[in-house]
């Protein structure tokens, strides 16, 4: 129906032809949206390395080609918008998962709660449509980079408003491509809109040639050249390896979620988890988000502070241990505890970036939590810039489950170089979401923060994927998901910060903010004008 209502409210000189198009036009938007969520599926990447980036590039080349054939602005908003609808969906829906079948919600329920979220961050995606169609003039070049400007300005919105939901961004898709070397430069956001910039030229140059036979395909030019220099470059590392490597033990217990919180399986969950950490012969030993379910206080007589022997001075050993902490007066937090000999006091680092619905409850929306049987589902907010946790000369910088899709946030660790950390430690547990795309997703986050920081991430989570990834983004070692075990490895930590730290950690996504809305006021203002 709201299609329907849109496309009858062009302006009449669209014409009765532009209205027989209209359907055409929405089954080209619906299938370039699915292309663009294909790109993040973990079959894809495995299939091969640079064919999630080719996707995607059909996916946009096709959305750009859509929005050329269009005669409103109005229309071009339409398309853009069912585009970045299905594409959101189809990244996201794992949601659906946590909703319905942990968080009780009924399925028709749950699947329209996911639909409605990625129609409303799908409205950013509708302004690029509808302001490029109302601005463009006629160049390549010139439409291109409007195109990019505000391809960008979108992801930003999506990245910033009502605490961000960036999940599934564009330039994750290029992280096996040559273009992963601008990583350190430009982050995943700057990546994503060059990429778009370039891909809008190719497609606005083949369309613009097509009389003009071999001289159509000049603009393809700039992107081939560019990934043929970024395949050749090789850039002097912003940093280097730093003390000696650390022996790690990554823990995956691999609790059903339904299982975490049911008394009759607590028992058992909470003997592995010690035997695993007496056992681990580790420099540092690992254990996933909320490992020990219950707070300190609430655990069995003497468990919490024979966990704490096993750490204590002349052991040799420490521990990063997800747990929930704080008390009903001062508030609850989703918390990681470190145990180190050579501290008097634990180390404790509190989640920053909640979850809305599961970890806070946005303002107005106490109804729809109220619906759900989710535990733990309002925490405090911890500091944004955490002190790191020091394990032999490591300084080791947690982060809890998707906090590392906020890189800018991250960046804040690294103003001062010498107590940056020199290694990620990321806890999660995504039994929340079942064994879908969302584990193979979230892997592909942790890879680009590796890449844009140039420092090693380790992850332990509770049914995948745990693994070690190196400075250059490289998984070096992986536990299978769905599986329980201790995946023991040797890290290199690094130190230094890169171009993208230095700036993102003064200045957060600000910079790329202001040079979109500079890039766009140009480009836009003359057709503005001439157009009044």
């Amino acid at each position: 129906m709201q299609l329907s209502m849109l496309e009858a409210s062009v302006s009449p000189g669209a014409g009765a032809q532009d209205r027989e198009a209209a359907p055409a036009r929405w089954w080209l938007a619906l299938f370039s949206g699915g292309l663009h969520a294909l790109a993040l599926s973990p079959w894809v990447a495995g299939l091969h390395t640079a064919l999630p980036a080719l996707l995607q590039t059909v996916a946009l080349a096709w959305l750009v080609s859509t929005l050329v054939g269009q005669r409103t602005v109005r229309a071009g908003a339409l398309v853009a918008w069912l585009h970045g609808s299905v594409w959101l969906v189809g990244a996201t829906g794992w949601m659906f998962v946590s909703l319905h079948h942990f968080g009780g919600l009924p399925a028709w329920l749950s699947a329209l709660a996911v639909a409605l979220l990625c129609m409303a961050l799908s409205g950013y995606l509708a302004l690029v449509g509808a302001v490029w169609l109302r601005c463009r003039q006629g160049s390549p070049w010139r439409d291109a980079t409007l195109f990019g400007a505000l391809w960008l300005l979108a992801e930003l919105a999506r990245a910033l408003i009502f605490t961000g939901f960036p999940w599934g961004a564009s330039g994750y898709v290029l992280i096996d491509t040559p273009w992963a070397r601008l990583a350190p430069w430009l982050g995943v956001y700057g990546m994503g809109a060059i990429w778009a910039a370039l891909v809008a030229l190719a497609t606005l140059g083949v369309l613009r040639g097509a009389k003009q036979g071999a001289r159509r395909w000049v603009m393809l030019w700039p992107i081939v050249a560019l990934t043929a220099a970024l395949a050749a470059w090789s850039p002097t590392p912003h940093t280097q390896a730093h003390g000696q490597p650390l022996k790690v033990a990554l823990l995956q217990s691999n609790v059903a979620q339904d299982e975490k919180f049911d008394a009759r399986m607590l028992g058992a969950m909470l003997v592995w988890h010690g035997q695993q950490l007496l056992q681990a012969q580790a420099d540092l030993v690992v254990a996933p988000e909320t490992a020990i379910p219950l707070l300190p206080d609430q655990l069995p007589e003497g468990y919490w502070e024979g966990i704490r022997a096993m750490f204590g001075p002349g052991k040799g050993r420490a521990a990063l241990i997800g747990v929930p902490l704080g008390s009903l007066e001062a508030g609850y937090s989703n918390s990681v505890v470190g145990l180190s000999p050579d501290a008097a006091q634990p180390y404790r680092y509190d989640k920053h970036h909640l979850v809305p619905f599961g970890e806070f409850i946005p303002l107005g929306f106490r109804w729809f939590v109220d619906m759900m049987n989710m535990p733990l589902g309002d925490f405090s907010r911890g500091p944004l810039s955490a002190p790191s946790f020091v394990v032999k000369g490591q300084r080791v910088g947690p982060n809890i489950c998707y906090e590392d899709l906020f890189g800018e946030e991250l960046a804040s660790r690294f103003v001062h170089a010498d107590s940056a950390p020199t290694l990620f430690a990321n806890v999660s547990n995504l039994a929340w979401f079942g064994d879908t795309v969302a584990i193979h997703q979230h892997l592909q986050i942790a890879r680009m923060r590796s890449l844009e920081f140039q420092i090693p991430t380790i992850r332990a989570t509770n049914t995948g994927a745990t693994v070690v990834i190196d400075h250059q983004g490289r998984v070096v070692q992986r536990m299978p998901g769905q599986t329980r075990g201790v995946l023991l490895a040797e890290v290199q930590g690094q130190a230094g910060v890169t171009p993208y730290a230095a700036w993102a950690g003064r200045a957060g996504l600000w910079p790329l903010v202001c040079l979109g809305l500079l890039l766009v006021g140009v480009l836009a203002w003359p057709a503005l004008r001439q157009k009044r």
